[in-house]
């Protein structure tokens, strides 16, 4: 049997474990994305009556790619620019 128990922290609320034997890996990995799992302590997973602290591998699988908002600020800010020099020029 394979489950997963998820520590979540709630601060001065305390704490709670999800244990759920139907919920998958990657249904872990999904919440944690979503951030339905929030202030996780630790992941654990439970096979055969072995556990294995698994929480940076969920951690990692779960982060969201970072894109570079270079290209569009970089293009916001010249249409920006553009809009403002055609708003102040001055009418002869």
């Amino acid at each position: 049997m394979q489950y997963f128990i998820v520590m979540i922290d709630y601060g001065r609320r305390g704490r709670e474990a999800v244990v759920d034997p139907e919920i998958t890996r990657r249904e872990v990995i999904s919440r944690a994305a979503s951030g339905e799992y929030k202030n996780i302590s630790f992941v654990h997973e439970v096979v055969d009556r072995v556990v294995d602290d698994i929480t940076d591998e969920i951690l990692a699988e779960a982060a969201l790619p970072e894109i570079a908002a270079d290209g569009a600020d970089l293009q916001a800010s010249r249409l920006d620019h553009a809009r403002d020099l055609r708003k102040h020029e001055r009418t002869t």
